[in-house]
Order: structure tokens, then sequence, then C-alpha cells
């Protein structure tokens, strides 16, 4: 936790800086889990030897684990290391930073490294090409107040405090509403034989920027708030992350078991093509469908985070949601609707299956559509 405590110390700490700057969107992320401990043994924006070990190693220097860089971007030709300066969001004062040093970073070295390629088709590469400054910072943050957010996004320390003591936490990511196969599938790593007895879910989704086509944070938020109340539940937690999505695939998988270690998770749902993603040309996935499994897999015992295989559940008309390969075994009849074909019928007024979505999370999206 890198927040200053009291508003005498804040003030001093704005009285030292020179400059001030507005946050975007992502630095507002990354800043607060900065500050939070999410991004925890990180106490600032990364440095220039830093950043780079991270890109080649999937490591910080000292060989911690660290799944993709955390990077302070800009234009501004008159920054320079040294200079304290003002972070804000809009009026609110947000944090301070002293930067340590300014670099060019080879942009498309790290798409390649990082995402498994440079091609701007990917979201992740053309956020880097096209929404990043030409230069990288590294600085210490010291942290004076928290984003004021319409989702409310609770710290590591608050997030530890409601969650039980001596039993195995499940950590169960989504950037999307959570319809009928997801609810299924987080309830059921409960009986994993990886997970304890008496062990807990904490769904905790991002709320923070992603791809341009994902429903909006606010949006989601609402679904979850709902869902929450519809399937309110003794061993699920519901809490909410200010992370900005990458769609980095196996590196991301391993940051987001870090971040959720932070919070105090002992093990972490790896779903097919977690944080995958397609070309915007080709339609053509940069990913296969277990190779983030496989990673967090190869990674989690180092980084002391289990890794749960996500169940690839399937819905019949028979047995409601069984395994895929319990339905071929058994010869069941499998009822399938694609993303697309879902949002084209929420557009268009049709009745979504109860089987597929939940009532209360359609009428959130239709209201906000």
């Amino acid at each position: 936790d890198l927040i200053l405590s009291s508003d005498e110390e804040k003030a001093a700490a704005v009285a030292k800086c020179t400059k001030e700057l507005q946050l975007s969107p992502r630095q507002l992320c990354d800043a607060e889990l900065l500050m939070n401990g999410g991004f925890s043994p990180l106490t600032g924006f990364m440095d220039e030897a830093t950043y780079k070990n991270v890109v080649d190693e999937v490591a910080l220097p000292d060989g911690l684990i660290f799944g993709l860089p955390v990077v302070f971007d800009t234009n501004d030709e008159d920054l320079s290391p040294g200079d304290i300066v003002l972070l804000k969001d809009g009026d609110r004062d947000i944090a301070t930073i002293e930067f340590t040093d300014k670099y060019l970073p080879n942009k498309a070295y790290e798409c390649l490294k990082c995402y498994g390629t440079s091609e701007i088709e990917h979201p992740g590469a053309l956020m880097v090409a096209t929404e990043r400054g030409k230069y990288y910072m590294g600085g210490k943050i010291t942290g004076l107040n928290l984003p004021v957010r319409d989702f409310p996004c609770k710290t590591p320390a608050e997030v530890s405090e409601i969650l039980p003591d001596d039993v195995d936490v499940v950590a169960f990511q989504c950037r999307n509403p959570v319809h009928r196969a997801h609810y299924e599938l987080f309830t059921r790593a409960l009986d994993d034989a990886l997970v304890g007895e008496d062990g807990v879910v904490l769904v905790h989704p991002t709320c923070g920027p992603t791809q341009a086509d994902d429903i909006p944070g606010v949006v989601r938020y609402k679904t979850y708030e709902v869902l929450k109340e519809e399937t309110k539940n003794d061993r699920t937690r519901w809490e909410y992350l200010p992370y900005s999505m990458h769609m980095a695939g196996p590196r991301e998988a391993i940051q987001h078991m870090m971040i959720r270690k932070n919070f105090g998770c002992t093990h972490f749902i790896i779903g097919r093509d977690m944080a995958g993603s397609k070309s915007s040309v080709t339609g053509e996935d940069y990913y296969g469908a277990y190779d983030a499994q496989d990673f967090a897999k190869e990674k989690g015992p180092e980084l002391g985070v289990m890794p749960v295989p996500s169940l690839n559940l399937v819905y019949t008309d028979e047995e409601g949601y069984v395994t895929a390969d319990e339905a071929k075994e058994k010869g069941l009849s499998e009822k399938k609707l694609s993303g697309t074909k879902f949002r084209q019928m929420l557009r268009g007024g049709e009745d979504i299956p109860e089987w597929f979505a939940f009532k209360s999370v359609v009428k959130v999206l239709r209201e906000n559509n």
C-alpha cells in the first residue's frame, strides 16, 4: 500500500511537484494497482532495465515472475528524469511520481515477445502502436487518492479482509457479462480435486479498458451486481478489478494470477483461450485454446498460485450443463448459441434462451444497449 494517510503528508508530496499530468484511462488503472498493492512488489512504473527483463524473461530482475510490463508512456519531450510530477484524473489528485529514467522502447519487439505478434491486427499491439506515447518513463509512485469510479474497486487489503481464513480461494477472471456457462464453470470449480474442502470462489472481473468491441466496464459492472443478488451463495464473493486488458493470452494469464495472489487468492481458474484474441483482418486466433492453461501450469508452482483448468461445458436437452466429453459419450443433444448470434438477438429484441443467459443480465444489457 503506497497511499499516504494524512492530509499533511499529501499536501507535502504535492508541494514537491513542478508539473501536472492527466492520466489516460489505462494509466489510471495501472497507477491504482501500483498504489494499492495489486502490482506488488512494484512500487512504480518500470525503468528500462526492469521493462526489458519482463519483456524477455517474464520476470523482474530479481527473478520474480511478472507477466507483462507496467509502463508510463508519454509524448512529452520536456519531461525528464528527476522531475516530480502530480498525476491527476480530472480535478482529483491521484499520485505523485518521481521519474528515474526516460527511454525509447522497441515497441515491435515488445509486442512480439508479450503478445506473440507485432501485427497491429492484434488489439494489444494496436494499443501499444497507436495509443501509447513515444517514450516510456520509470518512476516511483506516491499515492494520494484512489480514483472515484462508477464501480467500487476494493484494495487487496480490503478484499483479503472479507475472504475466509485457512481455506482455498479460487479466483475467476472475466471481462464480459457472466452467462449460465460461466456461472456453472466457476461454481463447479470448487469440486475440482485441486481445491480443498470449504473453498470459496472470488469472482473478480476486470472493469477497465479492454478491446474496442467489448461491452463498456460500467455496463458489465451492472450485470454483475444484478447477478450477485440473483445467485446469492455463501461460497461466492464478488469484487471488481481496475485493470486494462491487453488480450495477451498466456502472458496475461500469468499477470492475472500474480495480481490475484496479491488479493489473497490461492487458486486461479484458467479458461480455454483465456485473454485470447483474433486478428481484426483474418479472424484467425492468435493463441491455441490451451496455450494459456499450459503456460499457467508451467509457471504456477513458481508463482505460488495453483491453476485450475476450466471445464469445457456444453448445454444438453437431456441433462443441462455437462462436460463436452460426457455429452459425447452419452450421445446427448447439444444446444449452441454463438456470441455473435446472441448479440444479434439482443439487438433485435428476440427472446434469449434461459439456458444461455440469466434474465436479469439480459435486461441490463438491453437497457444499456
